[in-house]
C-alpha cells in the first residue's frame, strides 16, 4: 500500500505580466488502487497541479508538501519522481524524432527499475502489451510520437504506464482528442494498469465521458487554484447537468477562461 500527499501545495508561473500565483494551497490524499478525478472550469489550475507534481521547470513551488510514501517529492527531479513511482500522461505528448519506441521504453524501464530487462523478455513484453492497446507492431520502431495521430499517442502513453509500473499515475486530459474506439481502449489499458499493480490514479478531466470507462473512487472540483469540492462519483453527474458557473468568479463565464 502506498500513499501520495499533497498538503498545502502552492505553486506560481512567470507570465508576460509578472510571476502569477495558479495554485493556492491544494490538499489531497491518494492511496494504491485508488481513482481521484480532478474536474473544474478552464483556467483552474488542473493541468499546472499534474505538470507541478511532475516536475516541470516552467513551475515554481512557493510552498507546501508532496509526499510519496513520506518521501518528499519537491526534493526530486523530474527523473527521481518517476524513479519514486510518480508517472505522468500528458495532455499532448511530445515527438521525439530520431528515437525508436523500443528504445525509449527500454532505456526508461532500465533507469526507473534500475536494471535492464533481457532482450527476449523485453520484446515480448512489449509486442504484448502493444497488442492489448490495438497498436500496430511496426509502431515498436517508428520515432516517439514522430508522425501519430492523437489517438496514436495516447495509446503510446499508456503503453510507457504498462511497461513502467509506477505506484501513482496523474492523466491530464487523457481523453481530450479520442474518439469513442480509443477512448475506450487507453480506459482499459488505464484499467488493467490499474488491476494488475494497485496504480494509484490522479485523472485530470473536463468532461464527465471518460468517467464512464475509468470509474472515480473521489471526485474533486478544482477551482481558484484548490480543491473547492469533493464527493462521490455522483459529484461528477451532477457537474455534467450543472456545469461550473457556480465555481466561477462573479461575472465570469467558462469560455473566457480558456
Amino acid at each position: 500500500m502506498s500513499t501520495l500527499q499533497i498538503i498545502d501545495l502552492r505553486a506560481s508561473v512567470e507570465t508576460k505580466e509578472g510571476r502569477k500565483q495558479i495554485l493556492n494551497g491544494v490538499n489531497l490524499t491518494i492511496e494504491s488502487g485508488q481513482t481521484h478525478a480532478i474536474m473544474g472550469p478552464n483556467g483552474s489550475g488542473k493541468s499546472t497541479l499534474a505538470y507541478t507534481l511532475a516536475g516541470h521547470p516552467k513551475y515554481q513551488v512557493d510552498g507546501g508538501q508532496v509526499l510519496i510514501d513520506g518521501e518528499n517529492l519537491l526534493e526530486m527531479t523530474a527523473d527521481e519522481r518517476a524513479k519514486a513511482g510518480l508517472f505522468l500522461a500528458m495532455q499532448y505528448p511530445v515527438e521525439v524524432p530520431g528515437v525508436s519506441m523500443t528504445n525509449f521504453l527500454r532505456t526508461a524501464v532500465t533507469a526507473v527499475q534500475g536494471e535492464a530487462p533481457s532482450i527476449r523478455t523485453w520484446t515480448k513484453e512489449l509486442s504484448e502489451a502493444m497488442k492489448r492497446l490495438r497498436m500496430d507492431p511496426k509502431f515498436a520502431q517508428r520515432s516517439v510520437n514522430d508522425g501519430f495521430s492523437g489517438g496514436e499517442k495516447k495509446r503510446a502513453e499508456v503503453l510507457q504506464l504498462e511497461l513502467l509500473k509506477p505506484k501513482f499515475a496523474i492523466l491530464d486530459e487523457t481523453d481530450s482528442g479520442l474518439d469513442v474506439d480509443a477512448l475506450r481502449i487507453v480506459s482499459e489499458g488505464v484499467n488493467r494498469a490499474k488491476e494488475n499493480t494497485g496504480l494509484g490514479i490522479m485523472m485530470v478531466t473536463h468532461y464527465t465521458r471518460i468517467l464512464k470507462y475509468i470509474k472515480p473512487d473521489v471526485v474533486h472540483v478544482f477551482a481558484h487554484g484548490q480543491v473547492v469540492e469533493t464527493g462521490g462519483p455522483d459529484l461528477a453527474d451532477r457537474l455534467e447537468e450543472e456545469g461550473y458557473d457556480k465555481y466561477l468568479p462573479e461575472g465570469a463565464s467558462e469560455s473566457a477562461l480558456a
